[in-house]
């Protein structure tokens, strides 16, 4: 049987990260360190492509006779390298030299210059890159080493640019320190399998996209992947997010302008709760995965806000807040895919469930999917996908899909995906595309096949079957159980052999009953 595809593989470097942020323990704490890792990591990212492409332009210099002093122009011409997507890296900022000087006491200093020279000859990274290796704290021997350290990986290379590295490294990262730095459930990456699903699902073709908490901007990667999947443009979609911590802003910045993707994620880092800096913004789609079950949102001093249609979100979870926030943001054909807590789907307490029901009642739910467990590396907490859809009359600007007015679908995919060691699942690219499928063809798209209910699996529920349910939305009240095996004996003769099993059974019991009896009478004797 083939090898099913796991699309969330080791990369191949992650104990020597982790050693190269352990030679930092006990100067800083576990939350800044990781960055300083990743600064130096993002450095030697773009220095190793960067060096790819001098070495191919090099070899085709060679095999077109181009040698001396014009070879070594070209060799050093921005021109070349931005051309191909390449940013350009210049003589002070590249990791040999880097790495020449990592014993000297002033590395730290020449760190923040080379980080400020790649600032200036790549506006797209400007005021985003950290600059900060040079203050006290930071241990000169140690950061020293660590240069030396991260010069072994091969962090450029073609394989890994279709990774999603920077992302994928910080999600490592979380996970790692997760207990270091006491962080709960809230703030962690998006698993790479979870992020393709939403977005083989909702499928951004064109128009666009925005994530209110887009934390490494993994959901934009994957969409513009799709887009070039299916033969379109990286500029068939405009992109648009916002996220409240500064270093992880800096990262999607990073992790955007890497691949060339054009981005709005606003001036700076900010509260999409309380400084929304996209304020008339009409999403065709929206990708998010906002932290679960925040307490400390703010939400006392948003009570009136225009954006809880449905009802004030309690002061004590975000969930419903998020949830409203992001269907403010639809436009009228949009469609939004969020990862929630389960919690959300059935949850009663502080008026959830009352603004739920009229989520529900509004025709704005279409789909819910149950994921499996242990898809998250520092939260156990179980989650779902929430499907919101403005237009469930036809669906697509393009095409007629079928009605789904007064539906919804529910999938449960709690028994899929494939461990990859003892404690992280990942769902498969076969996982992926049976969710999908199942989704697309329950919204009728063209050639999508026919939906039909599979029961244990999915099935399509009308809003009065939810209602008599309460308004929850947990997909195993809707799907039931699996049918068991075919049983093609008839009736009439499977009642006949039951009722003989029976009687055999009575049979049985009597003689039992006489033998213990018998054994009692000897007993008295």
């Amino acid at each position: 049987m083939a090898r099913q595809s796991r699309n969330g593989e080791p990369l191949g470097f992650e104990d020597t990260l982790w050693k190269a942020a352990d030679k930092l323990r006990g100067s800083m704490d576990a939350s800044e360190y990781k960055h300083v890792v990743l600064g130096l990591v993002f450095l030697k990212y773009i220095d190793d492509a960067f060096t790819e492409r001098r070495e191919k332009l090099a070899a085709d210099l060679a095999e077109e006779g181009i040698t001396g002093e014009h070879a070594d122009d070209l060799l050093e011409s921005r021109d070349e390298y931005t051309a191909e997507g390449v940013f350009w890296v210049p003589p002070e900022a590249r990791w040999e030299f880097l790495q020449s000087k990592a014993k000297q006491p002033e590395i730290g200093k020449l760190i923040d210059s080379a980080m400020d020279a790649v600032e200036v000859v790549n506006p797209s990274l400007r005021g985003v890159l950290p600059k900060n290796y040079a203050r006290p704290s930071l241990d000169v021997r140690r950061l020293g080493e660590l240069v030396d350290l991260i010069a072994g990986l091969g962090l450029g290379a073609t394989e890994h640019r279709e990774k999603d590295l920077l992302g994928r490294v910080y999600e490592y990262f979380l996970g790692r320190f997760a207990s270091q730095e006491g962080k709960g459930g809230g703030e962690f990456y998006t698993p790479r399998s979870v992020v393709k699903l939403l977005v083989e699902m909702i499928e951004p073709y064109q128009g666009r996209v925005y994530d209110p908490c887009c934390g490494s901007g993994g959901m934009f990667v994957q969409s513009e992947r799709f887009v070039e999947a299916h033969g379109g443009g990286r500029n068939d979609i405009a992109v648009y997010g916002q996220e409240l911590n500064d270093t992880t802003w800096r990262l999607a910045k990073m992790n955007l302008a890497i691949r060339g993707i054009e981005s709005d994620l606003g001036p700076r880092w900010g509260d999409s709760f309380h400084e929304d800096l996209h304020p008339d913004l009409k999403a065709d789609f929206i990708l998010a995965n906002p932290p679960f079950n925040v307490s400390d949102w703010g939400g006392d001093q948003l009570r009136e806000d225009a954006r809880w249609k449905y009802g004030a979100p309690p002061m004590g979870n975000a969930n419903y807040a998020w949830l409203q926030l992001m269907a403010s943001k639809l436009s009228p054909r949009g469609v939004a895919g969020i990862v929630l807590a389960n919690g959300s789907l059935s949850s009663q307490q502080s008026g959830e469930g009352a603004i739920r029901q009229k989520m529900v009642e509004d025709d704005l739910v279409e789909c819910i999917v149950a994921l499996p467990g242990q898809l998250f590396y520092s939260t156990q907490i179980p989650a779902s996908l929430w499907f919101l859809n403005r237009s469930k009359q036809n669906g697509h600007a393009k095409a007629v899909w079928r009605d789904r007015r007064g539906k919804v679908l529910f999938i449960d995919a709690r028994k899929l995906g494939a461990m990859v060691d003892r404690t992280h699942r990942e769902l498969t690219d076969d996982d992926v595309a049976r969710i999908a499928s199942i989704y697309h063809a329950w919204r009728g798209e063209p050639d999508a096949g026919e939906y039909t209910d599979v029961p244990g699996f999915c099935a399509s529920a009308t809003l009065d079957q939810i209602a008599g349910h309460r308004f929850v939305l947990t997909p195993g009240r809707y799907v039931g159980t699996e049918d068991a095996e075919e049983d093609d004996e008839p009736v009439e003769e499977k009642i006949a052999r039951l009722r003989t099993e029976l009687y055999q059974a009575f049979e049985e019991n009597d003689r039992l009953q006489e033998r213990v009896r018998e054994a009692l009478e000897r007993l008295d004797v």
